[in-house]
C-alpha cells in the first residue's frame, strides 16, 4: 500500500451561531443565525485533500448522531473503512462567527477522545513504510499514534492544533512535515518572531520540514537548507473557520510522496494559499473548501506570487 495517505483525525458536528461580535466574558448576545455543519480539523483536512485530487483513507470515531459525517466523507470519495461508531456523544464544536468573519470555538471532543492504542494498532496494521500519515491534535492516543507510525516508517504530516502540553514535549525528529501558525510556533519554541521560530526549529531538528503560516503575511517553508516565502491572497473575509485546514490539505496533496524540490514546494504553497483564500470568502467549514478547478481558475485571474525575502 506504500504511497497512500491516511488521515487519523477528528470528526465534529459544528453548531455555528452568527453574532455581531465575539461574546465577551459575562456578556449575553442574541444570534442572528444558526447552522449545523460537518466539521472537525480531521474531516476538513480529508475533504481538502480529496478536493485537491488526492486519494485519502480516514480513520477515527463518531457517535451515532454523527453518521452524516461518514456520509460527507464518502460523498467526496474518501475511504471510510477505518471509521468506527462509538455509543457515546459525537465530538462537536460551538462556533461564534462575527460579521467581520472572525470566529471563536468551544470544542467538546466526544468520540474523538475514545480512540485507544488498540484502535491505532488495528488501523496501522494495514499501512506500511512510505505511506503518509496526516494528523492533528484533536484525538486521544496522539502520542502513541505518532510513535507507532514513526516505527513503521510512515511519513508524518502533523498540524498540532490545538496546542497542548503534549505538543511541547513531543520529539519532532519523528515528524516529516510540521505545519503550524505563529501562536503554535511560539508555544513550541518560546519565540515570537517568525524568523526566530524557524531558526530554533531548524537548529533543533535539521531534518524537519516546517511550514509556518503567518495570516495576512502569508506563509514560509523551511527544509532541505532552503526557505521559500509565499504571500497571502487578499480577499474579503466572510468566515475563517476552515481556512487553515484547507491550506494544510492542499499543501499535503502536493507534497506527499514527492521530492521537496524548490519548484514543487513553491507550487504547493501557492495552491494552498489560494485555496485558503477561497475558503475564507465563503461560510461554513466543508462548504467553503474549494475544489482544484476553482483554485486554478482563481490563480489564472490573479497576479499574486511569493514575496521576495
Amino acid at each position: 500500500m506504500a504511497g497512500n495517505i491516511l488521515n487519523f483525525g477528528s470528526l465534529n458536528i459544528d453548531y455555528v451561531y452568527a453574532v455581531d461580535h465575539i461574546v465577551k466574558e459575562g456578556e449575553t448576545e442574541s444570534s442572528s443565525g444558526y447552522q449545523i455543519f460537518a466539521g472537525g480539523k480531521g474531516l476538513n483536512q480529508s475533504i481538502a485533500l480529496a478536493r485537491a485530487k488526492s486519494q485519502v483513507f480516514h480513520a477515527g470515531k463518531i457517535g451515532k448522531e454523527g453518521l452524516f459525517l461518514k456520509e460527507a466523507l464518502e460523498k467526496e470519495g474518501i475511504n471510510s473503512t477505518y471509521l468506527t461508531v462509538d455509543h457515546g456523544a459525537n465530538g462537536h464544536a460551538i462556533i461564534q462567527r462575527s460579521i467581520k468573519g472572525e470566529n471563536s470555538i468551544v470544542l467538546y471532543p466526544g468520540a474523538n477522545h475514545k480512540i485507544t492504542e488498540h484502535d491505532v494498532d488495528t488501523v496501522l496494521a494495514d499501512f506500511e513504510a512510505g505511506d503518509v500519515l496526516v494528523c492533528q491534535n484533536e484525538i486521544s492516543s496522539m502520542e502513541y499514534l505518532l510513535d507507532a507510525a514513526f516505527k513503521k516508517g510512515l511519513n508524518i504530516a502533523w498540524n498540532p492544533s490545538p496546542i497542548t502540553s503534549l505538543v511541547e514535549k513531543t520529539d519532532l525528529s519523528r515528524i516529516t512535515w510540521l505545519v503550524i501558525n505563529e501562536i503554535e510556533g511560539q508555544s513550541i519554541t518560546k519565540k515570537a518572531d517568525p524568523r526566530e521560530i524557524l531558526q530554533v526549529l531548524g537548529k533543533q531538528y535539521p531534518k524537519l520540514s516546517v511550514v509556518l503560516t503567518l495570516g495576512k503575511d502569508g506563509s514560509v517553508f523551511q527544509g532541505n537548507g532552503q526557505q521559500i516565502w509565499q504571500e497571502s491572497f487578499s480577499v474579503p473575509a466572510v468566515d475563517t473557520t476552515a481556512a487553515g485546514d484547507t491550506f494544510f490539505g492542499y499543501l499535503m496533496s502536493q507534497l506527499a510522496g514527492k521530492e521537496q524540490a524548490k519548484e514543487t514546494v513553491k507550487e504547493a504553497l501557492r495552491l494552498a494559499s489560494a485555496a485558503a483564500a477561497l475558503a475564507v470568502s465563503k461560510e461554513g467549514a466543508v462548504p467553503s473548501i474549494p475544489c482544484m478547478e476553482e483554485v486554478r481558475e482563481f490563480l489564472l485571474c490573479s497576479h499574486h506570487d511569493e514575496s521576495p525575502r
